[in-house]
């Protein structure tokens, strides 16, 4: 796909979920995408490489959580990945200061280099297991907000994120369709881990008719001071 076309496809995806990209955020995404494809070749990143896929199943489908972002928060980005949901909120938010989290070294490698050539600012990387991470005072409870896609099941995740989170703030959740197994299966361990469901909202994904839940949880007291526990412990046996 032609520069020209990507960037109005883009434009155009994007405003069909009431995100209205300015011009510099759209040239920021599509030199993003370029980098991401080019580290693509080297380390595994993505599966989803074709433009069109590219714009919405990555840029598209991280901006549908935009409109639980305020401005002025501290956001962290939990198993980012590639960079995604965190990367494309930052460009769109650039007042908001992202924390990108992952728990492999090469890909907070490949994240520096990307940040760099895209002159974000305010932005920072921590390589880590969340089990351990989230046990330091330094890091436990001190982000108003973390994201997360497509990282693990909703009663497995929630251990991951809501100990990162301080009380007042919230935790987003990005997941597919037929959520609602996941949700009644998490009731208890997000009680447990201080927080409480605040809004379910589904998106459909334009021009591939997908559906996406975004789940958003706040947090409403401290998590007990034993989660989350060892790493592999909340996957294993998820919390009832």
């Amino acid at each position: 796909m032609e520069e020209k076309d990507f960037k109005e496809l883009l434009k155009e995806k994007a405003s069909n979920i009431n995100v209205f990209l300015k011009d510099e955020e759209i040239d920021k995404l599509y030199k993003y995408k370029n980098l991401v494809l080019e580290w693509n070749e080297k380390i595994n990143l993505t599966a989803i490489t074709e433009d069109k896929d590219f714009i919405v199943k990555h840029f598209v489908d991280s901006l549908t959580i935009n409109r639980y972002i305020e401005n002025d928060k501290t956001i962290i980005d939990i198993g980012t990945g590639a960079g995604f949901p965190g990367i494309p909120i930052k460009i769109i938010n650039p007042e908001n200061k992202i924390v990108l989290f992952d728990s492999l070294n090469k890909r907070i490698k490949v994240l520096e280099d990307i940040i760099n050539k895209l002159q974000l600012k305010n932005v920072q990387l921590i390589h880590g297991r969340a089990e351990e991470v989230f046990k330091n005072k330094e890091y436990r409870e001190k982000y108003d907000i973390a994201t997360s896609r497509a990282v693990a099941s909703l009663n497995v995740l929630v251990e991951l994120m809501l100990p990162a989170v301080k009380v007042g703030g919230k935790c987003i959740c990005m997941k597919g369709n037929n959520v609602e197994g996941e949700i009644n299966n998490a009731k208890i361990a997000i009680d447990v881990l201080g927080g409480r469901i605040d809004k379910i909202n589904k998106v459909i994904l334009p021009e591939f008719n997908l559906e996406r839940n975004i789940i958003v949880i706040k947090k409403v007291k401290p998590t007990p001071k034993k989660f989350p526990r060892k790493p592999g412990t909340p996957q294993k046996s998820p919390i009832q």
